[in-house]
Protein backbone atom coordinates (compact mmCIF):
# COMPACT_ATOMS: atom_id res chain seq x y z
CA UNK A 1 0.00 0.00 0.00
CA UNK A 2 1.55 3.43 -0.62
CA UNK A 3 1.36 6.07 1.53
CA UNK A 4 1.60 9.91 1.23
CA UNK A 5 4.66 11.28 0.74
CA UNK A 6 3.76 14.10 3.85
CA UNK A 7 3.49 11.31 6.10
CA UNK A 8 7.58 10.69 6.22
CA UNK A 9 8.25 14.43 6.83
CA UNK A 10 5.33 14.16 10.22
CA UNK A 11 7.71 15.17 13.38
CA UNK A 12 7.13 12.11 15.86
CA UNK A 13 8.36 13.08 19.00
CA UNK A 14 7.63 16.07 21.20
CA UNK A 15 11.54 17.37 21.61
CA UNK A 16 11.91 20.27 23.14
CA UNK A 17 7.92 20.44 24.19
CA UNK A 18 8.02 17.41 26.60
CA UNK A 19 11.11 19.05 28.90
CA UNK A 20 8.91 22.30 28.94
CA UNK A 21 6.01 20.59 29.89
CA UNK A 22 8.25 18.96 32.82
CA UNK A 23 8.97 22.08 33.83
CA UNK A 24 6.11 24.07 33.69
CA UNK A 25 3.32 21.66 34.66
CA UNK A 26 5.08 20.20 37.54
CA UNK A 27 5.85 23.33 39.57
CA UNK A 28 2.40 24.43 38.69
CA UNK A 29 0.82 21.24 40.28
CA UNK A 30 2.99 21.36 43.34
CA UNK A 31 2.27 24.80 43.89
CA UNK A 32 -1.65 24.19 43.32
CA UNK A 33 -1.38 21.61 46.05
CA UNK A 34 0.55 23.73 48.23
CA UNK A 35 -2.05 26.69 47.72
CA UNK A 36 -4.91 24.16 48.43
CA UNK A 37 -3.26 22.70 51.65
CA UNK A 38 -2.37 26.56 52.90
CA UNK A 39 -6.29 27.63 52.51
CA UNK A 40 -7.45 24.25 54.17
CA UNK A 41 -5.55 25.40 57.19
CA UNK A 42 -7.10 28.60 57.14
CA UNK A 43 -10.39 28.46 56.05
CA UNK A 44 -12.78 26.33 58.05
CA UNK A 45 -15.03 25.95 55.04
CA UNK A 46 -11.77 24.43 52.54
CA UNK A 47 -10.89 22.32 55.52
CA UNK A 48 -14.02 20.26 56.03
CA UNK A 49 -14.80 19.43 52.40
CA UNK A 50 -10.31 18.78 51.59
CA UNK A 51 -10.92 15.56 51.78
CA UNK A 52 -13.59 14.69 49.75
CA UNK A 53 -12.56 17.49 47.77
CA UNK A 54 -8.74 15.58 46.90
CA UNK A 55 -10.43 12.42 46.70
CA UNK A 56 -13.27 13.83 43.97
CA UNK A 57 -10.04 14.71 41.38
CA UNK A 58 -8.16 11.87 42.43
CA UNK A 59 -10.59 9.44 41.04
CA UNK A 60 -10.87 11.82 37.63
CA UNK A 61 -7.43 10.80 36.82
CA UNK A 62 -7.60 7.30 38.21
CA UNK A 63 -11.03 7.25 35.81
CA UNK A 64 -9.23 7.89 32.96
CA UNK A 65 -5.41 6.19 33.50
CA UNK A 66 -7.38 3.28 33.47
CA UNK A 67 -9.78 3.55 30.98
CA UNK A 68 -6.26 3.84 28.84
CA UNK A 69 -5.15 0.72 30.30
CA UNK A 70 -8.69 -1.07 29.43
CA UNK A 71 -7.87 0.83 25.70
CA UNK A 72 -4.47 -0.37 25.20
CA UNK A 73 -5.34 -4.20 26.70
CA UNK A 74 -8.53 -4.07 24.11
CA UNK A 75 -6.62 -2.99 21.06
CA UNK A 76 -3.84 -5.86 21.61
CA UNK A 77 -7.23 -8.30 22.54
CA UNK A 78 -8.26 -7.87 19.57
CA UNK A 79 -5.64 -6.85 17.25
CA UNK A 80 -6.81 -3.85 16.13
CA UNK A 81 -5.10 -2.19 13.13
CA UNK A 82 -6.68 1.39 13.10
CA UNK A 83 -5.68 2.54 16.39
CA UNK A 84 -2.03 1.74 16.44
CA UNK A 85 -0.75 5.41 15.77
CA UNK A 86 -2.72 6.58 18.85
CA UNK A 87 -2.30 3.57 20.92
CA UNK A 88 1.06 5.19 22.30
CA UNK A 89 -0.65 8.28 24.27
CA UNK A 90 -2.94 5.55 25.85
CA UNK A 91 -0.13 3.58 26.93
CA UNK A 92 1.43 6.77 28.32
CA UNK A 93 -1.50 7.79 30.07
CA UNK A 94 -2.10 4.40 31.69
CA UNK A 95 1.53 4.65 33.15
CA UNK A 96 0.24 7.43 34.99
CA UNK A 97 -0.75 4.66 37.54
CA UNK A 98 2.78 4.45 39.81
CA UNK A 99 1.83 8.39 39.84
CA UNK A 100 -1.87 8.14 41.13
CA UNK A 101 -0.30 5.50 43.68
CA UNK A 102 2.08 7.60 45.22
CA UNK A 103 -0.76 10.65 45.21
CA UNK A 104 -2.91 8.20 47.41
CA UNK A 105 -0.75 8.45 50.16
CA UNK A 106 -2.28 11.48 51.67
CA UNK A 107 -5.38 9.92 51.95
CA UNK A 108 -4.29 6.82 53.46
CA UNK A 109 -2.20 8.96 55.71
CA UNK A 110 -4.41 11.65 56.83
CA UNK A 111 -7.50 11.33 54.88
CA UNK A 112 -9.44 7.93 56.10
CA UNK A 113 -11.17 9.33 59.24
CA UNK A 114 -12.34 11.84 57.55
CA UNK A 115 -13.56 10.00 54.56
CA UNK A 116 -14.93 6.53 55.44
CA UNK A 117 -17.11 6.38 58.59
CA UNK A 118 -16.41 2.59 58.69
CA UNK A 119 -12.80 3.44 59.98
CA UNK A 120 -14.31 4.78 63.26
CA UNK A 121 -14.51 2.73 66.00
CA UNK A 122 -17.07 4.46 68.21
CA UNK A 123 -19.14 4.53 65.11
CA UNK A 124 -19.09 0.90 64.19
CA UNK A 125 -19.78 -0.30 67.79
CA UNK A 126 -23.14 1.47 67.63
CA UNK A 127 -23.90 0.84 64.13
CA UNK A 128 -24.71 -3.19 63.95
CA UNK A 129 -24.54 -3.02 59.93
CA UNK A 130 -21.08 -1.48 60.24
CA UNK A 131 -20.55 -4.60 62.59
CA UNK A 132 -21.87 -7.10 60.16
CA UNK A 133 -19.52 -5.75 56.99
CA UNK A 134 -16.09 -5.26 59.27
CA UNK A 135 -14.84 -8.37 58.08
CA UNK A 136 -14.44 -6.50 54.73
CA UNK A 137 -14.28 -2.78 55.60
CA UNK A 138 -11.40 -2.86 57.85
CA UNK A 139 -8.50 -0.70 57.59
CA UNK A 140 -5.66 -3.19 57.13
CA UNK A 141 -7.91 -5.57 54.76
CA UNK A 142 -8.48 -2.18 52.68
CA UNK A 143 -4.85 -1.30 52.28
CA UNK A 144 -3.85 -5.04 51.32
CA UNK A 145 -6.74 -4.58 48.37
CA UNK A 146 -4.92 -1.06 47.70
CA UNK A 147 -1.75 -2.69 47.30
CA UNK A 148 -2.83 -5.39 45.02
CA UNK A 149 -5.13 -3.29 42.85
CA UNK A 150 -2.17 -0.56 41.85
CA UNK A 151 0.20 -3.63 41.97
CA UNK A 152 -1.79 -5.17 38.92
CA UNK A 153 -2.09 -1.72 37.28
CA UNK A 154 0.69 -0.38 37.48
CA UNK A 155 2.63 -3.95 36.19
CA UNK A 156 0.15 -4.08 33.34
CA UNK A 157 1.06 -0.79 32.62
CA UNK A 158 4.64 -0.80 32.57
CA UNK A 159 5.13 -4.29 30.87
CA UNK A 160 2.69 -3.05 27.75
CA UNK A 161 4.65 0.55 27.44
CA UNK A 162 7.92 -1.27 28.15
CA UNK A 163 7.19 -3.59 25.63
CA UNK A 164 5.96 -1.60 23.07
CA UNK A 165 8.90 0.45 23.11
CA UNK A 166 11.15 -2.24 22.80
CA UNK A 167 10.03 -2.76 19.79
CA UNK A 168 10.64 0.59 18.79
CA UNK A 169 14.33 -0.75 19.43
CA UNK A 170 14.47 -3.93 17.94
CA UNK A 171 11.34 -4.06 15.47
CA UNK A 172 10.80 -7.81 16.79
CA UNK A 173 7.26 -9.54 16.01
CA UNK A 174 7.65 -11.37 18.85
CA UNK A 175 6.89 -8.78 20.99
CA UNK A 176 2.69 -8.10 19.40
CA UNK A 177 2.67 -11.71 19.45
CA UNK A 178 3.43 -11.49 23.44
CA UNK A 179 1.06 -8.82 24.07
CA UNK A 180 -1.72 -10.12 22.08
CA UNK A 181 -1.20 -13.21 24.04
CA UNK A 182 -1.19 -11.68 27.87
CA UNK A 183 -3.65 -8.99 27.03
CA UNK A 184 -6.67 -11.77 27.73
CA UNK A 185 -6.12 -12.64 31.10
CA UNK A 186 -4.58 -8.86 31.91
CA UNK A 187 -8.23 -8.01 30.98
CA UNK A 188 -9.95 -10.62 33.45
CA UNK A 189 -7.76 -9.30 36.41
CA UNK A 190 -8.48 -5.79 35.03
CA UNK A 191 -12.34 -6.32 34.96
CA UNK A 192 -12.42 -7.66 38.86
CA UNK A 193 -9.57 -5.34 40.10
CA UNK A 194 -11.37 -2.09 39.17
CA UNK A 195 -14.70 -3.08 39.63
CA UNK A 196 -13.72 -3.85 43.54
CA UNK A 197 -11.59 -0.71 43.51
CA UNK A 198 -14.73 1.32 42.44
CA UNK A 199 -16.13 -0.05 45.82
CA UNK A 200 -13.72 0.55 48.85
CA UNK A 201 -12.43 3.77 47.28
CA UNK A 202 -15.88 5.72 46.52
CA UNK A 203 -18.54 3.26 47.40
CA UNK A 204 -17.78 2.87 50.82
CA UNK A 205 -17.93 6.80 51.56
CA UNK A 206 -21.27 5.48 52.25
CA UNK A 207 -20.87 2.41 53.79
CA UNK A 208 -24.89 1.49 54.71
CA UNK A 209 -25.26 1.76 50.70
CA UNK A 210 -24.53 -1.08 48.11
CA UNK A 211 -25.21 -1.43 44.12
CA UNK A 212 -23.92 -4.39 42.72
CA UNK A 213 -23.41 -1.69 39.03
CA UNK A 214 -21.32 0.47 40.58
CA UNK A 215 -18.31 -0.50 39.47
CA UNK A 216 -19.52 -1.22 36.04
CA UNK A 217 -20.99 2.49 36.50
CA UNK A 218 -17.64 3.92 37.67
CA UNK A 219 -15.98 1.91 35.02
CA UNK A 220 -18.25 3.68 32.14
CA UNK A 221 -17.26 7.15 33.15
CA UNK A 222 -13.90 6.31 33.26
CA UNK A 223 -14.08 5.53 29.60
CA UNK A 224 -15.98 8.16 28.53
CA UNK A 225 -13.53 10.50 30.00
CA UNK A 226 -10.34 8.96 28.02
CA UNK A 227 -12.06 8.43 25.23
CA UNK A 228 -12.82 12.28 25.36
CA UNK A 229 -9.09 12.91 26.67
CA UNK A 230 -8.02 11.30 23.35
CA UNK A 231 -9.19 13.86 20.24
CA UNK A 232 -7.98 16.58 22.49
CA UNK A 233 -4.79 15.78 23.23
CA UNK A 234 -4.52 14.43 19.45
CA UNK A 235 -5.53 17.79 18.44
CA UNK A 236 -3.38 19.91 21.11
CA UNK A 237 -0.24 17.39 19.73
CA UNK A 238 -1.27 18.23 15.72
CA UNK A 239 -1.60 21.92 16.76
CA UNK A 240 2.26 21.73 17.93
CA UNK A 241 3.65 20.56 14.74
CA UNK A 242 3.52 16.55 15.75
CA UNK A 243 1.87 13.73 13.52
CA UNK A 244 -0.01 16.17 11.51
CA UNK A 245 -0.31 13.44 8.48
CA UNK A 246 -0.42 10.42 10.27
CA UNK A 247 -3.53 11.24 12.92
CA UNK A 248 -6.43 11.53 10.02
CA UNK A 249 -9.94 12.40 10.27
CA UNK A 250 -10.17 8.73 9.88
CA UNK A 251 -8.75 8.36 13.04
CA UNK A 252 -10.77 11.44 14.80
CA UNK A 253 -14.12 9.66 13.42
CA UNK A 254 -13.62 6.24 14.79
CA UNK A 255 -12.87 8.49 18.33
CA UNK A 256 -15.65 10.09 18.20
CA UNK A 257 -17.77 7.06 17.55
CA UNK A 258 -16.22 5.47 20.98
CA UNK A 259 -17.20 8.77 22.81
CA UNK A 260 -20.40 8.37 21.41
CA UNK A 261 -20.85 4.64 22.12
CA UNK A 262 -19.54 5.10 25.43
CA UNK A 263 -21.50 8.06 26.38
CA UNK A 264 -24.51 6.16 25.78
CA UNK A 265 -23.33 3.43 27.43
CA UNK A 266 -22.72 5.24 30.92
CA UNK A 267 -26.39 7.00 30.67
CA UNK A 268 -28.04 2.92 29.67
CA UNK A 269 -25.99 2.15 33.61
CA UNK A 270 -26.97 5.48 35.34
CA UNK A 271 -30.40 5.17 35.03
CA UNK A 272 -30.74 2.00 35.29
CA UNK A 273 -28.97 2.02 38.61
CA UNK A 274 -31.69 4.65 39.73
CA UNK A 275 -34.25 2.97 38.19
CA UNK A 276 -33.66 -0.50 40.07
CA UNK A 277 -32.64 1.15 43.43
CA UNK A 278 -35.61 3.80 43.18
CA UNK A 279 -38.23 1.28 42.07
CA UNK A 280 -37.13 -0.99 45.23
CA UNK A 281 -37.72 1.50 47.49
CA UNK A 282 -35.30 0.09 50.21
CA UNK A 283 -34.29 2.77 52.15
CA UNK A 284 -30.67 1.29 52.77
CA UNK A 285 -30.28 2.50 49.18
CA UNK A 286 -32.54 4.96 47.89
CA UNK A 287 -31.47 7.58 51.06
CA UNK A 288 -28.19 7.31 48.86
CA UNK A 289 -30.03 9.14 45.77
CA UNK A 290 -32.04 10.95 48.07
CA UNK A 291 -29.08 12.92 49.43
CA UNK A 292 -28.07 13.38 45.68
CA UNK A 293 -31.63 15.67 45.55
CA UNK A 294 -31.60 17.98 48.08
CA UNK A 295 -29.51 20.79 48.82
CA UNK A 296 -29.07 22.00 45.13
CA UNK A 297 -27.57 18.45 44.39
CA UNK A 298 -30.69 17.99 42.15
CA UNK A 299 -29.68 20.46 40.29
CA UNK A 300 -26.13 19.03 39.68
CA UNK A 301 -27.87 15.60 38.53
CA UNK A 302 -30.21 17.23 35.66
CA UNK A 303 -26.89 18.90 34.53
CA UNK A 304 -25.45 15.35 34.38
CA UNK A 305 -28.82 14.25 32.34
CA UNK A 306 -28.56 17.16 29.83
CA UNK A 307 -24.46 17.58 29.97
CA UNK A 308 -23.34 14.42 30.10
CA UNK A 309 -25.85 12.83 27.99
CA UNK A 310 -28.02 14.92 25.96
CA UNK A 311 -25.84 17.47 24.91
CA UNK A 312 -23.11 14.84 23.67
CA UNK A 313 -25.64 12.59 22.14
CA UNK A 314 -26.98 15.95 19.97
CA UNK A 315 -23.54 16.79 19.27
CA UNK A 316 -22.14 13.66 18.17
CA UNK A 317 -24.93 11.61 16.83
CA UNK A 318 -23.90 12.84 13.24
CA UNK A 319 -20.57 12.02 11.40
CA UNK A 320 -19.95 15.41 10.86
CA UNK A 321 -18.71 16.68 13.70
CA UNK A 322 -16.66 13.49 14.41
CA UNK A 323 -14.56 14.37 11.28
CA UNK A 324 -13.76 18.02 11.96
CA UNK A 325 -10.61 17.74 14.10
CA UNK A 326 -11.45 20.85 16.10
CA UNK A 327 -15.67 20.34 16.56
CA UNK A 328 -14.65 17.09 18.21
CA UNK A 329 -12.06 18.59 20.65
CA UNK A 330 -14.35 20.88 21.99
CA UNK A 331 -16.97 18.62 22.18
CA UNK A 332 -14.78 16.00 23.93
CA UNK A 333 -13.31 18.81 26.45
CA UNK A 334 -17.04 19.74 27.26
CA UNK A 335 -17.56 15.34 27.62
CA UNK A 336 -14.20 16.15 29.98
CA UNK A 337 -16.06 18.73 32.20
CA UNK A 338 -19.11 16.51 32.75
CA UNK A 339 -17.12 14.07 33.74
CA UNK A 340 -15.67 15.91 36.62
CA UNK A 341 -18.77 16.99 37.55
CA UNK A 342 -19.87 13.13 37.96
CA UNK A 343 -17.44 12.54 40.02
CA UNK A 344 -18.43 15.43 42.33
CA UNK A 345 -21.85 14.31 42.02
CA UNK A 346 -20.66 11.40 43.90
CA UNK A 347 -18.29 11.82 46.42
CA UNK A 348 -18.89 15.22 47.71
CA UNK A 349 -22.26 14.95 48.74
CA UNK A 350 -20.84 12.35 51.58
CA UNK A 351 -19.11 15.74 53.13
CA UNK A 352 -22.13 16.68 54.92
CA UNK A 353 -22.08 20.26 53.04
CA UNK A 354 -24.65 22.78 53.33
CA UNK A 355 -24.99 23.42 49.48
CA UNK A 356 -23.34 22.36 45.81
CA UNK A 357 -21.46 24.87 45.13
CA UNK A 358 -17.87 24.36 44.38
CA UNK A 359 -14.78 25.57 46.25
CA UNK A 360 -11.90 27.28 45.38
CA UNK A 361 -9.97 24.16 46.85
CA UNK A 362 -11.77 22.26 44.45
CA UNK A 363 -10.24 24.00 41.40
CA UNK A 364 -6.88 24.28 42.86
CA UNK A 365 -6.55 20.72 44.18
CA UNK A 366 -7.72 19.51 40.36
CA UNK A 367 -4.79 21.48 39.00
CA UNK A 368 -1.98 20.22 41.62
CA UNK A 369 -3.68 16.65 40.16
CA UNK A 370 -3.37 17.51 36.38
CA UNK A 371 -0.14 19.49 36.69
CA UNK A 372 1.57 16.24 37.87
CA UNK A 373 -0.01 14.13 35.53
CA UNK A 374 0.96 16.33 32.93
CA UNK A 375 4.73 16.33 34.19
CA UNK A 376 4.95 12.74 34.64
CA UNK A 377 3.77 12.11 30.83
CA UNK A 378 5.65 14.57 29.53
CA UNK A 379 8.86 13.17 31.06
CA UNK A 380 8.11 9.78 29.77
CA UNK A 381 7.71 11.37 26.38
CA UNK A 382 11.23 13.22 26.32
CA UNK A 383 12.99 9.63 24.83
CA UNK A 384 10.22 7.91 23.00
CA UNK A 385 8.53 8.61 19.88
CA UNK A 386 4.80 9.56 20.00
CA UNK A 387 3.66 6.63 17.79
CA UNK A 388 4.62 2.62 18.00
CA UNK A 389 7.46 2.78 15.30
CA UNK A 390 7.91 -0.42 14.30
CA UNK A 391 4.47 -1.99 15.07
CA UNK A 392 3.51 -4.62 12.04
CA UNK A 393 0.30 -2.90 11.99
CA UNK A 394 1.39 0.61 11.31
CA UNK A 395 1.20 1.13 7.92
CA UNK A 396 -2.63 -0.49 7.83
CA UNK A 397 -3.18 2.31 10.71
CA UNK A 398 -1.72 5.25 8.63
CA UNK A 399 -3.63 4.31 5.92
CA UNK A 400 -6.96 2.99 7.60
CA UNK A 401 -10.36 4.52 6.26
CA UNK A 402 -13.43 4.32 7.43
CA UNK A 403 -16.14 1.89 5.73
Amino acid sequence: MRLPHEIFRDRRALENLAAGSVRVAGPVGLAAFAAAVLLALVSAGAKERFFHSYLTSYSYFLSISLGALFFVLLQHLTRAGWSVVIRRLAEVIAANIGLLAILLLPVLVFGLGDLYPWTDGAAVSHDALLQGKQAYLNIPFFLVRLVIYFAAWGLTARYFLNRSVEQDRTGDLELTLRMERRSAPAMVLYAFSVTFAAFDLLMSLDPHWYSTIFGVYFFAGGLVGFFALLPVVSRITQKAGRMEHMVTPEHYHDMGKLIFAFVIFWAYIAFSQYMLIWYGNIPEETTWFLRRQEEGWGRVALLLLAGHFVVPFVALISSFPKRRRNILAVAAAWILLMHYVDLYWLVMPEAGLSGALPHPVDGLLFVGMAGLSVAVAGRRFQKRSLIPEKDPRLEESIAFENA
